[in-house]
């Protein structure tokens, strides 16, 4: 079992790491049930106990493999995350929508008030067959999403949104709540307004993007809200290293991050470690960090990220690489 980390001011821990859902919902490529089923027994019998999912991912169909893997587990054995914002209603079938392959028939509707986080947490419920969230997200609220026609959204949230999933979280029917983005400007702005526990932080805290850092991390810290860090290897160029086409931030990296990438690689090798073992335990040393989630639908790779994350860095390599 991964240690143990407090989330935010509240009674919730949840693993160093964790699985991250978004390729059971066939994230770039489909793979079948049993493979979803394959990996994630890999992730418990290691001891992940800490799931990550969202609608987003396959338009329901990661949260119902999820679902349907726990199915029978104890469910004070696990913790699970997922996220609101997005509604799922019933819809055409695709062959394919937001990089994710054969998702399930559902549309999405945008919604971020108390009605609409009502509904989505209802339909998530019943994809993940339990009746208690631990940890609610709000996903991907900011202008990378939604550029400036978002402003509605930030208020319904500020509003409504926000303040409903206080009282869900008093109540005790979820256990904490807060932000699952890729952008800080939106959490500094929404953190300024309404203390929240935790936020989702996908690829803006990085051996390559330290753009949390800055403003973000400190007032977290004074806040006393946690992190939880996805999107480590930055769209895979921090695990594949600045090969031709590798990617950053969902698109091919440009000259400049491939050369900053081959500047860490050199960095890396004169202390004898690999480019994604100091990414892994560069996010894994961060200070306020609850959980550090690996996602991957192959049993191999969450074992060889399983061995980097065992390994920690030389303190000579971690002060030169993490400076």
């Amino acid at each position: 079992m991964f240690e143990k980390r407090p989330v935010g001011h509240t009674s919730l821990a949840v693993g160093s790491l964790s699985f991250g859902c978004a390729s059971i919902g066939n994230l770039g490529s489909a793979i079948s049930d049993a493979q979803a089923e394959e990996v994630l027994n890999r992730a418990w019998e290691t001891g992940i106990r800490y799931f990550d999912t969202a609608p987003h991912y396959g338009r329901g169909r990661s949260e119902q493999r999820l679902g349907r893997f726990l199915a029978g587990k104890s469910r004070g054995d696990y913790a699970i995350s997922t996220k609101v914002g997005r509604v799922l209603r019933p819809g055409e079938q695709l062959a394919e929508v937001d990089g994710f392959a054969d998702p399930l028939p559902n549309a999405v509707h945008y919604d971020y008030t108390e009605a609409g986080f009502a509904e989505s947490l209802e339909s998530s419920r019943k994809r993940l067959g339990v009746d208690y969230i631990d940890i609610v997200f709000v996903h991907d609220i900011g202008p990378y999403t939604h550029g400036p026609a978002g402003e509605r959204h930030v208020d319904d949230l500020l509003s409504s949104g926000l303040p409903y999933l206080a009282r869900l979280k008093a109540e005790g029917k979820i256990g904490a709540y807060g932000l699952g983005v890729n952008e800080t400007e939106i959490c500094l702005r929404v953190l300024r307004q309404h203390p929240l526990d935790v936020i989702l932080m996908a690829g803006r805290w990085t051996l390559l993007d330290r753009d949390a850092e800055a403003e973000l991390a400190p007032l977290c810290r004074e806040r006393g809200t946690s992190f939880v860090l996805g999107g480590i290897f930055n769209s895979g160029i921090l695990a594949t290293g600045a090969k031709p086409g590798a990617w950053f931030n969902y698109e091919p990296a440009s000259e400049e991050i491939l050369g900053k990438v081959r500047n860490l690689e050199e960095r890396c090798a004169a202390h004898g470690v690999t480019l994604p073992h100091a990414a892994l335990q560069f996010a894994l040393t961060r200070p306020g960090v609850a959980s550090v989630l690996l996602g991957t639908s192959k049993t191999s790779s969450l074992d060889r990220n399983l061995a980097m994350a065992a390994e920690p860095l030389s303190p000579a390599a971690a002060a030169d690489l993490f400076a």
